[in-house]
């Protein structure tokens, strides 16, 4: 494990290796060079980069949600391929929520995507807390068959 990769927010000078690092991580939906600019800068405070030698190697997007702002919404989590098995996405996470302090985390995740399925499994039980699953994004009523199923995990009581 690298201990010399730095976890902070993003600016929106990085809104471009946000990008690209979305782009060369698959299965994750790309988004456009904008969207990635606002998650930068919009959403810094809820969002947060990994840095090795000043360069991003990892990024979680989030926002708090607006009926609920005790609880931050993951939406992409993304490390670059040479650096993972470095344990960064957890490691990620663990920084943005000691500096968002939600009480819940809300994410959607496709039923194959193992390795976002075990990074909120093991977190939620670092945590000592819950981790439910439900139905939400439905490949046939809200993608048109176009995009896999989308479950919404919830994970909660943070202290």
């Amino acid at each position: 494990m690298l201990d010399d990769v730095v976890f902070k927010k993003p600016t929106m000078a990085d809104g471009y290796a946000v990008n690209q690092l979305i782009k060369n991580s698959p299965p994750l939906d790309t988004n456009s060079s904008y969207c990635n600019l606002l998650q930068c800068s919009h959403f810094a405070d809820t969002s947060i980069g990994a840095y090795h030698a000043e360069q991003l190697v990892g990024f979680i997007s989030g926002y708090n949600l607006p009926q609920q702002p005790n609880t931050l919404f993951i939406w992409q989590v993304a490390v670059s391929q040479k650096m993972r098995s470095q344990q960064i996405a957890k490691r990620m996470l663990h920084a943005l929520i000691a500096q968002v302090k939600p009480v819940f985390i809300h994410t959607t995740i496709t039923q194959d995507n193992a390795p976002s399925r075990a990074l909120f499994a093991s977190f939620a039980k670092a945590n000592n807390t819950m981790m439910n699953e439900q139905p939400y994004m439905d490949k046939d009523h809200h993608f048109n068959q176009e995009h896999p199923s989308e479950a919404l995990i919830v994970i909660g009581p943070l202290n």
